[in-house]
Formats: C-alpha cells, structure tokens, sequence
C-alpha cells in the first residue's frame, strides 16, 4: 500500500493519472498535487475519499519538498518538460523518493538521463517518458523486438490527437519547443537532425492512414524514442512523427511559430511591454475552440502506431501496432500508460535503481498484462471480431496481412 503524488494534478494528463490511480488498491493516498488549488480540488472531489488535493510550486523546492513529504512515489505531468523535469527530478532524488515522468522533451531527456549516477546513489528508481510517445510505444517496440523477430531493421513511431475538452499552455508550449529545435532521428544506424522548418524536416513529412481516425499528414516530432530505443534495441532506424487534430488547427500553431512568434522577447506595444510568446499562447488557446466548431470536429480521438519492420527465420516481416480511440486522446492516452507506469513501480517490477527509459525498466510482458486491466480502448471490428486494446497488423514479404489482438 502506498501514497503517490501527482504533480501537475489538475491539468489534461495529470487528472486522468489521479483518476486511474484512485482506483487502485494499490494505493491508499493519491495527491492531486498544483499550483492551481482551486483545479486540483475539483479533481480530488471528482476522484474520491483517498484522493486530497495539495498546492505545489514545482520550481520551488522548498514548495516541493513538502508536497511530496512521506510519498512512496511521485508522479511528474508537470509540463512543458523542458521548463520542469531537470528540477523536479533532482528534487525527488534528493528526498529518496522513486519517481515516474511522462517527458517528451528530447533535449531533456538527454539532461535528465545524466541524473543515473545520483539516482544510484539514492536508491531511486526514475522511470522516465512513461506516457504514450514516449512510453507505450517504447515497450510496444520492446516486445515486438524480443518476441516477435529475429533482426529489427527498423521502428517508427506515428501519433496524432484531437478534439481534448481542453489544452493548457504547457501543452502548446511544448508543441512550440518541438517546432523550434533541431530534431533527432535515428536513420542509417546513426542519429541525425533535421530541421522542422527546413527542406531535410520537409522530406519526412509523410501521409499515414491510422485506424480510426483515418489519413493524417506527419510532421518530424522530437521525442526521446529516436534517441532511447537504438541504446536498447539493435536497429537501423528508428524514426517519430506525429500532428494533432484537427489539421486546421495544427497549421495555425505551426504558422503562428513559423512566423516568430514563439520569441520570449518583449515588444513595445503603444506603450506596453508584450511578450510575443505569451501572446500566441493566448491566441492559439482561443482559435482551437472557433476551429473545433466550426470543423464540427466532435469528440476527442487519437492514436498511436508502432511499426517495426525485420526478420523472422530469415524472412521478412512486419508488424503494426496500433492503440486507437474514438473517445480517448492526449489525455487519456498519456495519463494512463504515466498510471499504469506507477503501478509496476509500486508492484516492484521496475528495474533500477537509475534513471531508465521504458524500454529499459520495464518487462513488456507486465505491462501487457496490465493493460486490459487499466486501459479501456474502443473496440474495432473485422469479419466479425472485435480487436480492443492494442491492434496489431502482421504483414509478410508478399504485403498479405493479419490482424489480432495482442
């Protein structure tokens, strides 16, 4: 039995986590842990008895320590990452506390990763990038590598979402950080980057036709997979790419950055100081919801696909695995891998102690098995059965394919 502290408690992953925990035995106290007390109450409300909610200045860390005092296990969903993990993550080391982020961030990973030998040294186990992309789609990766070939050529990763009751800024200002950095991809068994605004970041655009939610045109997206994966799996590629839904809505938050307006240094306005930043952040807020109705986008949606490509006894396969939703998305499909991550910690079945992504850290198999338990996806149907949870698609040399359950 323990207690977990949720920090970023109240926003669209956070309170999706503070839900699925609440609801397991595990544990006997959740902490819907933010800056925004008012937010975080409501959650707890909504949550149930274990769950009380608790005011937290994350970047403080006299505010931290005390949030997360007495706590088995915290929980970051505190974002955008670059602003918050490196800080966080020291801080629940220093206090001997295991710990579970869903970072996107690459460039903070890479930061974050450098905290192992403190973490060792603590006794911490930090099992970091624990969402969807990164998170599911590493340990989906994982499996398909152990279980399923014999040589892994290669794995890429495609997501996109939409449609969520709402997003905050952290959210949109991790989408300006992805637009705004050089991009890591692993390609011809070395890592590379490219430009998200320039011809080498315009060449990796692709189509791709997800289940469920249907065609989406990718963008190249600087998540940690591209750098992880090839540390734990032997492959030439591995690549990431994703939008979010709907495509109006992704064009204006690309063209409003495009156009400079991601800068932090103020303007003089007639008189006024105005941080171009904080502005499109505004903007973009408010736009989303005239482009949701007027797109009648409906309800929220989403999906993940992994496709590793190799050998099996010398010959050629494939695999795609798809989590997709007609009701979930960013939300959901974050906040319940994050939740299902502190489950496995709390059951022991993390590795450690160090700073691990999930490939490393955790036993595919374990977390498959958990999956139906926690993760609720739509069903889809194919001569008449029903495919739930996890989709795979197995595709031979000669492009026959097999659909299953996992």
């Amino acid at each position: 039995m323990a207690k977990i502290v949720v920090l970023g408690g109240s926003g669209a992953v956070g309170r999706v986590a503070v839900r699925t925990l609440a609801g397991q035995e595990l544990f006997t106290e959740v902490v819907a842990a933010d800056i925004n007390l008012a937010a975080a109450r409501k959650v707890a409300a909504a949550a149930g008895k274990k769950v009380i909610a608790k005011k937290v200045d994350a970047l403080n860390q006299k505010s931290l320590k005390a949030a997360i005092k007495g706590a088995d296990l915290v929980l970051n969903c505190t974002g955008p990452f670059y602003k918050f993990a490196l800080p966080v993550l020291k801080t629940v080391i220093a206090s001997r506390i295991n710990y579970v982020d869903v970072c996107d961030d690459v460039d903070t990973t890479f930061e974050v990763l450098k905290l192992d030998s403190a973490a060792k040294r603590a006794g911490v186990k930090a099992l970091i990038g624990m969402g969807s992309s990164p998170g599911a789609t590493n340990v989906i990766a994982r499996f398909a590598a152990d279980n399923l070939l014999d040589q892994v050529d290669s794995i890429d990763i495609f997501h996109a979402h939409g449609g969520e009751p709402f997003e905050g800024e952290g959210v949109i200002g991790h989408r300006c950080h992805c637009m705004s950095i050089d991009i890591p991809m692993y390609l011809e068994g070395e890592l590379k980057y490219v430009n998200y605004f320039g011809d080498d970041g315009v060449a990796l655009r692709q189509k791709f036709n997800f289940p469920v939610i249907g065609e989406a045109l990718l963008y190249p997206y600087p998540h940690p997979e591209q750098v992880t994966i090839p540390q734990y799996i032997k492959c030439r590629q591995v690549t990431n790419k994703g939008t979010v839904l709907p495509e109006p809505y992704y064009d204006l938050t690309r063209d409003v950055f495009r156009l400079g307006l991601g800068s932090r240094e103020p303007l003089l306005v007639k008189g006024k100081k105005v941080v171009p930043y904080e502005f499109a952040l505004a903007y973009i807020i408010r736009e989303r919801e005239r482009i949701l109705k007027q797109t009648k986008f409906g309800a929220q949606r989403g999906c993940v696909t992994v496709i590793v490509k190799g050998k099996k006894n010398g010959q050629y396969q494939e695999f795609r695995a798809s989590m997709a939703s007609q009701s979930q998305a960013l939300g959901e499909g974050t906040g319940i891998p994050a939740a299902m991550g502190c489950i496995l910690m709390a059951q022991g079945k993390v590795k450690g102690p160090g700073v691990l992504p999930p490939e490393a850290a955790i036993n595919p198999n374990d977390f498959l098995a958990l999956l139906p338990q926690v993760m609720k996806l739509d069903a889809q149907k194919e001569g008449g059965k029903s495919f739930g949870g996890i989709i795979i698609e197995q595709v031979d040399a000669a492009g026959n394919v097999k659909k299953f359950n996992l």
